[in-house]
Order: structure tokens, then sequence, then C-alpha cells
């Protein structure tokens, strides 16, 4: 099922995710849990918001990478994620923070607790993760 028609909007583009009925869908990592909350389709790819869950830990950090969009805004709703930006800057980010990290920031996931749970949303929907080399 594609993540666009994955959570069905009506005549008036309004899209409703129920709790009692989640959309799940891929993602980038195995261990984690992904469901749309249905911004994906109702606003034409320009925006996605997707609820990530975790039940294990980082077993190692992700690795240098950049995302390829405008923009990507996270909120810890459970547990805390660790982040690493150019300069050796670590930020941990805990439940009830928020960060915004603009597309093309080099960035790793250091370290997590052993589960936690986030929402993400992301300009434009179809985030690119791409790998690259630790800031310099």
């Amino acid at each position: 099922m594609s993540v666009e028609a994955s959570v069905p909007t009506d005549d008036s583009g309004i899209a409703l995710a129920k709790a009692d009925n989640p959309v799940m869908v891929p993602g980038r990592r195995s261990f984690m849990q992904y469901r749309e909350l249905g911004l994906t389709a109702a606003s034409g790819g320009k925006i996605r918001a997707q609820i990530t869950t975790a039940t294990q830990g980082l077993s190692e950090p992700t690795g240098w990478h950049v995302h390829l969009c405008e923009g990507q805004w996270v909120y810890m709703l459970s547990g805390w994620v660790d982040l690493e930006f150019a300069g050796g800057r670590v930020e941990r980010i805990s439940a009830g923070d928020s960060a915004y990290i603009p597309g093309d920031t080099p960035h790793t996931e250091t370290a997590t607790s052993d589960a936690f749970e986030l929402i993400e949303v992301s300009i434009p929907a179809d985030m690119g993760t791409v790998v690259c080399d630790p800031p310099g």
C-alpha cells in the first residue's frame, strides 16, 4: 500500500488518522514502527507526519547522513534521542522537547532510550536520506 493512499481523505480533503485503526507504513529502520497520520495524502505530498515508535534502543549510531528535504521537525512523546551535529554539538531530545533540522544538515543519531515515541514532520513528504561524510 502506498503512503499516499494509506489514510483516506473525503471530498473536502480532510484526512482523519484514527488511533483505533492505525495505518502502519514502511520506514527507514527495521526495529521501528511508523504510523502515517494522513498529511501525505491530504497535502498532495507537500508534508508528511508520522509517529515513530521503538521498543529497543539503538545498538550503534546511525551514521552521518542528510535528509533531502526542506526540513524535518521532531517532537518527542516519550523517551529520548541523542543527535550529533557538525562541530561536535550533541543534543539530547527528551519527552516534551522538539527539534527542527533544516534539509541537507549532516547529523547522526548516536543513542536512544530503550523505548521511545516521537512525531516527525517533513516537508516535502518524500524525504530522502543520503549517507554523508562526517563534517570536518
